[in-house]
């Protein structure tokens, strides 16, 4: 139940009760689900997690991504594993999926999606188990951006973390190692634009498609590790957007136009960003990283690691210095 007195203002969702994570439970942390709402009047749905025998307010931290996945997969690990180690934390569905609210479905914003992150921190704030002083974020693939933008304009965010972070804005304007020129993007902008119109014709979102299935033979490593995540039992999901068909392809415009990291420079609070030393994304950590100020920011890169070994891989996610950061600064 929500223990806020907004509570009224949300939509009664119909949330999964079973356990349907793609990692096992934790028996040293208490899990619920939990619902709050949005400044859109969107609600979110989350799996909150809570140590065992907690006394007293605690320092909560909220999780979300990858960029087209659900709770139930690698957010929701990161929550579980840093509640093991005494912290409040949820992980949520963005607007639009999974369990959470919104429509039309599978909409990606890079205003909504930033908003997501502070709401998740209205929603701690208000708890009264949570001490409102002690609270972070933490920003996985896309999310790491989204959380990054959060960061910028929320100074109720005391620390965050981005891990394996991509900035869906350079992406999605500039392709893949900016390969993309002015032209080109014209040409994706007309593109989109026509699909608008065949959208509102047909009454209906074209999807984008998620992970490619059936694999090509030439596919990149990247995406051969996507598809090892996505559409194994490793990582599969039904909820999940990259697990089967994707975005609505329309969602790509608003982030050609609205950067998100344009205010990064002015963060203030404390931002650990983790990348892998063999990504295809270790870029973006980097390029981000170098527009940070202060003594509080700090990059790591993890030895051998690709993009999806920061999803799920215990032997790599290097949670005990994300503990002694989130220590460090909610304190």
């Amino acid at each position: 139940m929500n223990n806020t007195k907004s509570s009224f203002m949300e939509t009664k969702l119909n949330l999964t009760q079973e356990w349907d994570k793609v990692f096992p439970k934790s028996d040293l942390v208490n899990h619920s689900k939990v619902t709050f709402h949005n400044r859109y009047g969107i609600t979110l749905a989350a799996d909150l997690y809570i140590p065992k025998n907690a006394e007293g307010k605690l320092p909560a931290i909220a999780v979300s991504g990858p960029f087209g996945a659900v709770k139930e997969q690698s957010s929701g690990l990161y929550a579980q594993t840093l509640a093991e180690r005494g912290f409040l934390t949820i992980a949520f569905d963005p607007s639009f999926t999974g369990e959470s609210s919104g429509e039309p479905r599978y909409v990606a914003s890079p205003d909504i999606n930033t908003e997501d992150f502070c709401a998740a921190v209205n929603y701690l704030s208000t708890r009264p188990d949570v001490d409102p002083g002690r609270i972070g974020i933490i920003g996985i693939c896309g999310w790491g951006g989204f959380a990054l933008n959060a960061a910028a304009i929320d100074t109720r965010i005391k620390a965050t973390v981005t891990s394996t972070m991509y900035d869906m804005s350079r992406v999605t304007a500039n392709g893949y190692f900016d390969s993309m020129q002015a032209d080109q993007r014209y040409e994706l902008r007309k593109q989109l634009n026509a699909q608008r119109t065949e959208d509102y014709r047909n009454g209906m979102y074209a999807l984008a498609g998620g992970v490619v299935d059936p694999l090509p033979d030439n596919a990149p490593q990247f995406v051969k590790d996507y598809y090892a995540y996505y559409k194994t039992s490793r990582g599969y999901h039904p909820r999940s957007l990259n697990s089967n068909n994707g975005w609505n392809k329309t969602s790509s415009l608003s982030f050609m136009n609205m950067p998100l990291l344009a205010y990064s420079s002015e963060i203030r609070s404390a931002v650990l960003m983790l990348h892998g030393e063999k990504a295809h994304s270790r870029y973006f950590s980097e390029d981000a990283f170098k527009k940070l100020t202060g003594d509080n920011k700090e990059l790591l890169i993890i030895p051998g690691a690709n993009h999806v070994d920061l999803y799920d891989n215990l032997q790599v996610i290097p949670f005990d210095q994300i503990v002694k950061f989130m220590q460090t600064y909610l304190k």
